[in-house]
């Protein structure tokens, strides 16, 4: 007889499937996963201690870098905690650019996910397809901030500013002809919504491209099918939320069940799986794409027919206009005592969670009145999906981890906060 023994195995944390530095120790019998126990730490940043030392104000930059492919979704659950402490509503127009670059972020966010899993399990095609519509959307990003990754854009009250009327273009250069700019730069003429409504006239034949690939191909079936199946009981005691619980066929989304901003006048569907498999939850997330590009399309019409101020006009919690500080004095101290000291909350605590593109992702803020948080609590949807992977593994081949860290849809900057 052949002498079998069991064996322990690292992935990882430089496995270029581990989404980050993820470490995981498998004891597996041949090439079957006993058990699976994850290790984290090797990233950690201490966002939230950081965040106690530093005003209100200047924190939302570092949000962005929790979740580093959902960036704006999380400066939004921290924004709306301040807001809920200072008892603030920012004004409607600012409501529906938040609503429309959520949705934004939630494309981005699946495109990374859908491109990186189909790598992840040999499909290298999507990698591409997925990146090439991920850069018209960065660029939305830039245009409307700066950057294009870490873009600090909304703010308590508001945003940072109103939609620019002019897209970043193209430049002819060694590489490129006058006629390959001019072709670039043909749907960059006019305004970001009208660049963005461009966008979402192709989007959906770019995504029945993703599920031509993909959905009926018989290889994806066989990696995807069966795998890292969770019951719906099952889900919501691991505390799943987001395509996660939704793939087990849990209509919970926060933005039907708890609207925030403006979701309550979106029309929208929930997509919800069937089996709770890897294959439902990538079919949840390509609908919720089709899904996400709807409400942008819902946006652009409102923003278009309703001008108006994107930021409370307080300048004791936002910066006066740059014309108003170059002549008067008041604000320029307004500006001074902002950028050094920030403002100070009302003493209390207060929980605000958001639909994020992985799941529930919510601040807990403690205020003691003074111009930092107390205390700062990030509730990263990732964390409790990351907790899980030991059950979703149990059972499964080497190569199946690689398809359930994937459909996880893990990264690791909000897990190792």
């Amino acid at each position: 007889m052949a002498d079998i023994r069991n064996l322990t195995l690292n992935f990882g944390p430089q496995h270029p499937a581990a989404h980050g530095v993820l470490r995981l120790v498998l004891e597996m019998d041949g090439e079957v996963i006993e058990r699976a126990d994850p290790h984290i730490g090797l990233l950690h940043r201490g966002t939230e201690k950081l965040a106690e030392s530093k005003p209100f104000n200047q924190s939302i930059g570092y949000m962005d870098r929790l979740d580093y492919v959902s960036m704006m979704c999380n400066e939004h659950g921290y924004v709306l905690a301040i807001e809920k402490l200072l008892d603030i509503t920012p004004p409607i127009r600012a409501q529906y650019i938040r609503v429309m670059f959520d949705e934004v972020t939630r494309i981005l966010n699946h495109l990374m996910w859908l491109g990186a899993h189909g790598l992840d399990i040999g499909a290298m095609t999507m990698f591409l397809y997925c990146f090439r519509e991920r850069e018209d959307l960065m660029d939305c990003y830039e245009a409307v901030s700066g950057t294009r990754m870490h873009a600090t854009y909304y703010r308590p009250g508001g945003v940072y500013r109103d939609l620019p009327e002019t897209m970043p273009k193209y430049e002819k250069s060694a590489l490129r002809s006058a006629a390959e700019v001019a072709r670039l730069n043909a749907n960059r003429e006019g305004s970001l919504l009208d660049f963005l409504q461009d966008f979402t006239e192709r989007f959906p034949a770019c995504v029945d491209e993703y599920e031509t690939l993909l959905t009926d191909n018989r290889i994806w079936k066989q990696r995807t099918v069966g795998i890292g199946v969770v019951s719906p009981d099952r889900a919501l005691q691991l505390g799943f939320t987001g395509p996660m619980l939704r793939g087990s066929g849990i209509a919970w989304d926060l933005r039907k069940k708890q609207p925030y901003e403006v979701y309550a006048q979106m029309d929208f569907d929930i997509p919800v799986g069937v089996t709770g498999d890897c294959y439902d939850r990538y079919l949840v997330r390509v609908e919720e794409m089709r899904q996400s590009n709807r409400i942008i399309r819902q946006c652009i019409d409102w923003l278009r027919m309703n001008p108006g101020p994107v930021m409370l006009e307080d300048n004791k919690l936002m910066a006066p206009r740059r014309e108003s500080m170059k002549g008067d004095m008041e604000a320029l101290i307004h500006h001074f005592k902002l950028f050094t000291e920030g403002y100070c909350v009302p003493p209390g605590e207060v929980y605000a969670a958001v639909e994020h593109p992985k799941g529930e992702f919510g601040v807990y803020l403690i205020s003691d009145g003074a111009n930092k948080p107390y205390r700062l609590k990030v509730r990263a949807p990732g964390f409790a999906h990351l907790a899980s992977i030991d059950e979703m593994v149990r059972g499964h081949m080497l190569a199946d981890v690689v398809a359930v860290i994937g459909t996880q849809d893990i990264v690791f900057g909000e897990i190792d906060r």
